[in-house]
């Protein structure tokens, strides 16, 4: 015997660029983003016995994303997201609960002459800001934030000494070395009751400037703390963000080593590049060292 325990549903990358104009000034600003809206709630019977008057068709789930991205804010995403959960919940009475991901991507303002262009952007990076949305109904709202993608190196500030040594180590330790990764840090938001909750949220403009000082967090201590290993100043991060970001009570950092190794190239010509002498280094791709943090507010370690 079987049974169906759990099934959701509904349309992914859902691409969408909306162009706000502002006809005083001229200026326009542009918000590019992939929305993933997932549907649960009373549609077992779509599985089991081929009933499709219980599914709301996923190119429904595509249009109204996007009538609701023209006929609501979509900045910030945190909001946008909060609207799309708790629409198709009040929309449909059999569902329960929903699943949104909204990724932004990143258009930069270009200047020319050193001065900002009124409609002119540049794709700047691979980084992403991204929002989850878990919403039930009579439940509330679970908001999880986060900066994806967001690479880094630095060429010096970085040593890893001290660590577990046995007969299966291999590993030099190191007073300097280039540390490089690719951010991925996320920020869980107490949880909002209702949707007008998480307007009134937005309204103070606290979302942005969590998304700001979390980056600002991030980049600043990644530059400046001569780091004694990816966890000691990851902690670090996390730690700053909770302290100055009310409304955060967790903060998780995923941060993959991306490792750069010496280049031996003494057999030519005794030719020094390595230690002190080092200047040409061989990128690596895998395998790569993964380490990630979870820190919460007022809670006790679990470790």
């Amino acid at each position: 015997m079987s049974s169906l325990t759990s099934a959701r549903y509904g349309k992914d990358n859902v691409r969408l660029l909306k162009v706000d104009r502002c006809p005083k000034t001229g200026i326009q600003t542009c918000t590019e983003m992939t929305v993933c809206v997932l549907l649960s709630g009373d549609i077992e019977t779509s599985y089991t016995k081929a009933d499709n008057s219980v599914v709301v068709a996923t190119d429904s789930t595509k249009n109204t994303i996007h009538i609701l991205a023209k006929t609501t804010p979509i900045n910030p995403p945190e909001l946008f997201a909060s609207t799309l959960a708790t629409h198709f919940v009040n929309q449909y009475s059999h569902i329960h609960e929903t699943f949104v991901k909204v990724i932004t991507h990143r258009w930069t303002r270009l200047d020319v002459d050193g001065k900002p262009h009124p409609h002119s952007f540049h794709r700047d990076g691979v980084e992403t800001r991204n929002v989850d949305v878990h919403y039930q109904r009579n439940g509330g709202l679970n908001l999880r934030s986060s900066i994806v993608g967001l690479h880094v190196l630095k060429t010096t500030g970085s040593q890893f000494h001290g660590f577990v040594r046995d007969e299966f180590t291999t590993l030099k330790e190191t007073w300097d070395r280039i540390l490089s990764t690719e951010v991925d840090a996320v920020w869980e938001w107490q949880k909002f009751r209702t949707l007008e909750d998480v307007k009134s949220f937005a309204a103070t403009g606290k979302f942005d400037k969590a998304w700001e000082l979390a980056r600002y967090v991030t980049l600043k201590t990644f530059c400046e703390d001569n780091s004694a290993s990816v966890q000691a100043t990851m902690y670090k991060m996390a730690q700053e963000i909770i302290e100055k970001a009310p409304g955060i009570e967790h903060v998780e950092y995923s941060l993959p080593n991306k490792h750069f190794f010496e280049i031996d190239l003494s057999w030519h010509k005794g030719l020094k590049n390595t230690g002190k002498d080092a200047e040409v280094y061989a990128p690596q791709s895998n395998p790569n060292g993964l380490i990630k943090c979870r820190v919460s507010r007022n809670a006790k370690s679990k470790l």
